[in-house]
C-alpha cells in the first residue's frame, strides 16, 4: 500500500535554495547594481537561512541610503551593531564573494529564493489545514475551508511583488483599451451596465473596478442592481449576484417581474394590487398574459449565466471562495454584492467599531476586484 504524502510531512526538509541565496549575495556584494534586479520583489524574510536574510537586509539598507555595500562596509555595519559573529564573521562575508557567479543571473536567483519561500508558506498553510481538519471540535468544515482560503489569499497578496511597469507600457495599455472602446458601437471601455444612460456616464464596468451604489432604504437599489446584473448577462457576461438580504425565490421574483415586464406582485404573490378611479385598492389574479411574459423571460435567461448566491456566511472569505470557484469553472465577468452593511469581519465583530469594520470590508472588496480582475458592484444603505 502506498504511503500517504501527508505522512511524515514534518520529517521532510522544507524547500530551500541555499546555493542561490549565497550566489545572489555574492553578486550583490561584488556589484551593487545586482540589487536593482531583485529589489522589487525580494525581501529579507524570503531567505531560508536567517544569516543570509540579515546580510541581504543590511546590504539593501546601505544601497537604499546611497552608500556602497561590500564585504568591508558590511563588516563595519555588523561590528557597529555588535552582530558580526552572529552572521558568520568576516570569513562568511568572504565566502559569499567566492559564491558569486555574475550579476546577470541575480534576478533568476532572486526568483528561485522567493519561490522556495512561497513553497514553505504553502506547506505551513497545508499543515494548519490538516491539523484543524483532524480536530472536529475546533470549527466546522466550512469554517476550516474559509480559513485556509483566507490564508492563501493573504499569501497571494504578500507573495506578489512583480516588477513595476514602465510608464510607456502603461500608456500603451490605456491607448489599446481606448481603441477597442472606439471600435464598439456604444464606445464602451468595459462591460455594459445594461442601461444606456449609465453606460454613457461610466463607459461600462472596467476589470478590477470597485463601484459603490448607495441609497436610502426602499429606494430600489436591489431592483437596479438586478437590472444591471441581468443586462450584463444578456450581453453574454458571466455574472455572480450575491445577496445577504434576500432568498433565491425573492430575487427570482424580482428578476421575473423586471424582465417580463410585469407587476412585482404578480411574480411574488400571483395577484396584482390595483387602484380604481375613486382611489380604492383591490386585488385581482395575475393574468395569463402576465404569466406568459414572465415564463418567456425565465426561458430567455436559461441560456445566460447569472448565478445567485445567498452567501449565508456573510464574510469576505466566503465571498472570495465562491467567486474564485466560479472563476475557475467558467470565468467570471461581474460580481454584484447586496449589500455591504450585512457583511461581517469575524475578528472585528466584537469590537463594536462598525466604522473600522466597514473600512476593512471596503478595502477587501477592492482587493477582491483587483485579485480576480473583474468589476465588483457593491450596494450600500444610507441612513
Amino acid at each position: 500500500m502506498n504511503e500517504s504524502p501527508l505522512l511524515g510531512l514534518s520529517q521532510r526538509l522544507p524547500p530551500a535554495n541555499l546555493q542561490a541565496e549565497q550566489a545572489l549575495l555574492g553578486a550583490l556584494l561584488a556589484n551593487n547594481k545586482a540589487y536593482d534586479r531583485v529589489a522589487a520583489f525580494l525581501r529579507p524574510e524570503h531567505f531560508a537561512d536567517p544569516v543570509n536574510g540579515r546580510v541581504y537586509e543590511a546590504a539593501a539598507r546601505l544601497i537604499d541610503a546611497g552608500r556602497l555595500a561590500d564585504a568591508l562596509t558590511l563588516r563595519a555595519e555588523f561590528e557597529h551593531r555588535g552582530v558580526l559573529d552572529e552572521v558568520g564573521g568576516v570569513t562568511y562575508l568572504a565566502k559569499l564573494l567566492t559564491a558569486m557567479v555574475g550579476i546577470i543571473n541575480a534576478g533568476e536567483y532572486g526568483r528561485a529564493i522567493r519561490d522556495a519561500w512561497h513553497r514553505r508558506q504553502l506547506i505551513e498553510i497545508g499543515e494548519t489545514l490538516v491539523n484543524r481538519a483532524f480536530a472536529p471540535a475546533d470549527a466546522t468544515a466550512a469554517e476550516i475551508q474559509e480559513g485556509a482560503e483566507t490564508a492563501l489569499f493573504e499569501l497571494a497578496e504578500r507573495g506578489g511583488g512583480e516588477d513595476a511597469l514602465a510608464a510607456h507600457a502603461a500608456m500603451a495599455l490605456a491607448i489599446d483599451a481606448a481603441a477597442q472602446a472606439a471600435a464598439r458601437p456604444a464606445g464602451l471601455v468595459g462591460l455594459t451596465t445594461g442601461y444606456r444612460a449609465l453606460d454613457d456616464m461610466t463607459g461600462g464596468w472596467r476589470r478590477g473596478q470597485y463601484a459603490l451604489l448607495a441609497a436610502r432604504p426602499s429606494m430600489g437599489k436591489t431592483t437596479l442592481a438586478l437590472g444591471i446584473a441581468a443586462g450584463a448577462a444578456q450581453a453574454g457576461a458571466r455574472v455572480l449576484f450575491v445577496s445577504r438580504e434576500m432568498t433565491h425565490a425573492d430575487i427570482g421574483a424580482k428578476l421575473a417581474a423586471g424582465l417580463a415586464p410585469a407587476p412585482a406582485d404578480a411574480a411574488e404573490r400571483g395577484r396584482v394590487r390595483e387602484r380604481d378611479d375613486r382611489g380604492r385598492f383591490s386585488w385581482r389574479p395575475a393574468t395569463q398574459a402576465e404569466f406568459d411574459r414572465m415564463t418567456a423571460a425565465q426561458r430567455a435567461m436559461a441560456s445566460r449565466t447569472l448565478l445567485i448566491d445567498e452567501c449565508r456566511a456573510g464574510t469576505m472569505a466566503a465571498l472570495r471562495s465562491r467567486a474564485r470557484r466560479e472563476k475557475r469553472r467558467g470565468g467570471l465577468d461581474l460580481i454584484v454584492l447586496d449589500y455591504l452593511g450585512l457583511m461581517r469581519v469575524p475578528e472585528l465583530a466584537r469590537s463594536d467599531n462598525r466604522v473600522l469594520e466597514v473600512t476593512r470590508l471596503s478595502a477587501e472588496c477592492k482587493a477582491l476586484a483587483v485579485d480576480l480582475d473583474v468589476p465588483l458592484l457593491v450596494l450600500a444603505q444610507l441612513n
